[in-house]
């Protein structure tokens, strides 16, 4: 029995991680369930599954974890870092939104705990200090991502000293075939959050329609594999996950049906790849690729250069993301002021090196400050 615990439950990565704990209830149970905010939800599936330990970042909602059943009730923002380090947790799904999911992933590997890693700002944030802290704990990072978990299965096929370059896949959103920027900056919420090939939260639907989400994930992906090399291509259908190019012009695919199950199941089971019908490939499909279009979608080119510059680049570069996203979602600003904002905190930002957790927090926070008081947020 493997036991799991779930920070950041309430969203689309936790159902998803409780939709295959259900299917494969024998083998897995649920020792932790922690979310931000959404209190009704959490108790639904504290009640289900019984966890030993709730947890809930709002502490307004403390008199709403009201349950049935004996167990360990916590409200505050220590939560994560609670649930994270309970000593009967074996691995730790790490699924919460942004840069505020950092402090369970740290909690969770210095308690030598096995991580399934969906929240790429962590890495992206933060990656030579995790990865380091990984290594020195004896800790495995799992991804969750699609994209990921793709690679890191392309990568069995042959010996690190051969790779030639990883290739991420990018569906490119809901719209790639927008004929200029002023289509684009006419987007509204609503249609930027409906991706039409995944089902995802809010924040990770609108990174995919600015193409960010890639950009991000070329940061995480040179941690995740201690590979430098890391270009991607629009394949618009998510049938190809990603791909590995070997020095000899192989190129390694994994692909599959678009369900974030596979990868958070495979993290789970690992090595093991136990039956999935949902994610089983239909032949009959046709595999397209279209041409980059970075003159209206340069995220991705802007993450390679923060990556290049190092230190706190793609810390700050994240952080303007981070609210511009928000921002976004609230009306405040248009779509294209998102890749604006990052653009600008990218040409003027004060880049740095760091040597905590902390300090890339409190740099964070201070450039989501700025960014917000520039909108009278």
């Amino acid at each position: 029995m493997i036991n799991v615990c779930i920070l950041g439950s309430s969203g689309s990565i936790g159902k998803q991680t409780l939709s295959v704990i259900r299917r494969y209830s024998d083998l897995f149970r649920v020792v932790a369930l922690v979310c931000g905010s959404d209190a009704d939800i959490l108790i639904s599936q504290a009640e289900e599954f019984k966890p030993e330990f709730v947890g809930i970042a709002d502490e307004s909602k403390a008199n709403k974890l009201k349950l049935s059943y004996p167990c360990q009730v916590y409200a505050g923002k220590d939560a994560q870092k609670i649930a994270a380090s309970l000593p009967s947790v074996d691995v730790v799904v790490a699924a919460v939104v942004g840069l505020a999911g950092l402090e369970g992933v740290v909690s969770a590997i210095k308690a030598g705990k096995k991580v399934a890693l969906a929240n790429k700002e962590t890495l992206v944030s933060c990656g030579e200090y995790i990865t380091n802290l990984a290594k020195e704990k004896n800790v495995d990072i799992l991804p969750v991502d699609s994209e990921h978990c793709a690679v890191f299965q392309c990568l069995k096929s042959g010996e690190k000293r051969d790779v030639s370059r990883i290739i991420l896949t990018a569906s490119g959103g809901p719209f790639y075939g927008v004929l200029g920027r002023e289509e684009l900056a006419s987007i509204t919420p609503e249609q930027a959050v409906k991706h039409p090939n995944w089902s995802m939260g809010k924040k990770i639907s609108v990174d995919s329609a600015t193409m960010m989400n890639k950009g991000l994930e070329i940061i995480e992906a040179r941690w995740l594999f201690d590979c430098k090399n890391i270009d991607y291509v629009i394949q618009p259908d998510s049938i190809i996950h990603s791909m590995v190019e070997y020095k000899d012009g192989a190129i390694i695919a994994q692909i599959a049906r678009p369900t974030m199950e596979m990868p958070i199941q495979y993290a789970l089971t690992y090595p093991r790849h136990l039956d999935m019908e949902e994610a089983k490939f239909d032949f009959s499909k046709d595999i397209r690729f279209l041409k980059k279009k970075e003159d209206l979608f340069p995220m991705p080119k802007f993450c390679k250069e923060a990556l290049k510059i190092g230190g706190t680049a793609p810390c700050l570069v994240n952080a303007a993301n981070e609210a511009a996203v928000a921002l976004f979602l609230k009306r405040k600003i248009s779509f294209t002021d998102i890749t604006d904002i990052v653009e600008h905190t990218l040409n003027t930002g004060r880049f740095s090196d760091y040597t905590s957790y902390e300090e890339i927090i409190a740099m964070h926070d201070e450039t989501v400050a700025k960014i917000n008081q520039k909108f009278d947020c």
